[in-house]
């Protein structure tokens, strides 16, 4: 048995049957299969022609199995329609004619199940169909989304005992059923090529001259024809297909009593990716200072959203400003938030010539609907010197989901990009002092590194204790230009900030077992500092 299954995550099917004009407003019902049939050869030649498991002779073998009529298993319908008037021009530029689009209503779970109980298929042909039709992205008209894939043996079956719609029979029962044509393909001259256009040339002169024909499509099927080239030869039917009168259910559009709908918890996405784009790109030294502008910006476009929806653009004098707690790290009464769930904003060097090409905006907590409005919305980064940067949003999503393996890894070793900075300052003193080794000018490094280890464990306490925290090399440089820590910008622009007289170094933190990123650590990280790369990637 070949069982596939169709689902709309549009929540609507529109397809205009053979034959009838689309302001009629008779949407197809069910899905024809001489269109499941077109869009399979669409899907395939599109985007599967040069895959090594969907080639000609088997995609023909397994098309010819499904030229036979399906039945179906229908899921709750409507009938339903928009109106619009639509620009016509024929009486003046002011004309407009009356638009009927009809489609089908379904729900966006329940699937549209075609079974073919009398055919079987390969597991090579197991394999084409399923690329096929998981690369197909409509089925009917283009704002007919579908998602579509193969039933196993065990689901087909139960399906079976579901169908709802199938071809005409005996002494059918007239009260539950309604008879209606439905456009399939003919098993045979769906795959002839009588009508399928070709190409003539003449070779050759006098008695030699000969005309040479060569067809246009490959493969050459009558199932392969273009829609306008139907409509250009005023074709009744379309060659290769047969009209099949099938059975379906007279209650198939029935109102359906209302379902109470248990709101899914909704999934606040976790992170947002951007490219930068600009006449000069910004040099990795200036990470802190494009974080702090990203910050910025973030914040003011939220502010706008806010208020725009709160007072509808006549906000109170003596109302308080709508602020973030994703984006600005606070509460909504100044309070640094505890932990590190906020927003971290992080500029990158991704392809190693020292400026900065990508920008990454993570917090754990997710961003909201309002937070993201204000991503969709930061196209442009102002800045103190030099031209705004330009900003074009990647990727939006959870953490895991993104491909990003420059900023999230997975790996076992990571390298400083950016200079670590020590959250504290070397303790002389005291119940906590510090070792003497860890004191003094000529120690730096040394704290900076018993700093980095506690910090791990701090901020990170799922993540497994590393192997080996070291220093990244003799010169204590970093990145792919080989940057000291004294060269990156490090005080931020806010009153008392003292993060370029904190103890700093770059460093190589191994893990027993590859762990995710983003790994950024230390004073600052939230605006790009103390970030380190997967190994390979640091170093390229």
């Amino acid at each position: 048995m070949i069982g596939l299954a169709f689902s709309f995550p549009g929540g609507r099917f529109h397809a205009t049957p053979w034959g009838r004009h689309a302001n009629e407003a008779v949407p197809e019902w069910p899905p024809s299969p001489w269109r499941i049939l077109r869009a399979c050869v669409a899907s395939w030649k599109r985007k599967l022609d040069n895959d090594a498991g969907c080639t000609t002779p088997i995609v023909e073998k397994l098309l010819r199995k499904l030229t036979r009529p399906p039945v179906f298993v229908l899921p709750p319908a409507t009938l339903s329609h928009t109106r619009h008037f639509m620009p016509w021009f024929k009486k003046g530029p002011a004309d407009r004619t009356l638009i009927f689009d009809g489609f089908i209503a379904l729900d966006k779970i329940q699937p549209v199940i075609c079974l073919w109980p009398d055919q079987a298929i390969d597991p090579q042909e197991t394999l084409a169909i399923d690329r096929i039709i998981s690369n197909m992205g409509f089925l009917g008209r283009s704002e007919s989304w579908v998602e579509a894939w193969v039933l196993t043996e065990e689901a087909a079956a139960s399906a079976l005992n579901n169908v709802n719609c199938l071809p005409v029979v005996e002494n059918y029962d007239r009260s539950k059923f309604d008879t209606v044509r439905v456009l399939c393909a003919d098993p045979v001259a769906a795959f002839e090529n009588a009508s399928t256009p070709k190409h003539t040339r003449t070779e050759g002169r006098g008695k030699v001259k000969r005309s040479i024909t060569t067809p246009l499509y490959d493969s050459d099927w009558n199932l392969c024809l273009e829609t306008l080239a139907l409509h250009e030869n005023r074709w009744s039917d379309p060659p290769g297909a047969c009209w099949t009168t099938y059975l379906r259910r007279k209650d198939c559009f029935a109102v359906q009593p209302l379902r109470l709908k248990t709101r899914a918890a909704r999934i606040c996405p976790t992170m947002a990716r951007f490219a930068i784009d600009a006449t000069v790109l910004p040099l990795v030294e200036d990470t802190l200072r494009i974080a702090e502008s990203a910050r910025r910006t973030a914040m003011g476009l939220f502010r706008r959203i806010e208020e725009k929806r709160l007072y509808q653009g006549d906000m109170p004098k003596d109302a308080e400003l709508p602020r973030s707690r994703v984006f600005s790290g606070k509460d909504e009464h100044g309070t640094p938030l505890s932990g590190h769930s906020h927003a971290f904003y992080l500029p990158t060097d991704e392809d190693g010539d020292g400026r900065i090409d990508h920008l990454t905006i993570v917090a754990t907590m997710g961003f909201g609907p309002a937070e993201v409005k204000a991503l969709d919305r930061m196209v442009r980064l102002k800045r103190d010197d030099g031209d705004p940067l330009n900003l074009m949003l990647i990727a939006l999503g959870q953490s895991s989901e993104i491909l990003a393996p420059k900023v999230t890894g997975p790996s076992h070793t990571w390298i400083s990009a950016t200079p670590f900075i020590a959250t504290r300052f070397p303790k002389a003193r005291g119940r906590k002092k510090d070792p003497a080794e860890l004191l003094g000018l000529d120690n730096q490094r040394a704290f900076a590194r018993q700093v980095l280890i506690e910090e791990i464990q701090r901020a990170y306490p799922d993540m497994p204790e590393p192997v080996k925290v070291e220093y990244l090399n003799e010169e204590h440089r970093c990145g792919a230009h080989g940057l000291r820590p004294i060269q990156f910008k490090r005080y931020r622009q806010k009153r008392g900030d003292d993060g370029g007289r904190r103890p700093a170094g770059v460093f190589k933190i191994v893990f027993p077992v590859a762990v995710p990123g983003p790994l950024c650590l230390g004073h600052s990280s939230h605006f790009g500092l103390g970030l380190f790369m997967p190994a390979m990637e640091a170093q390229t």
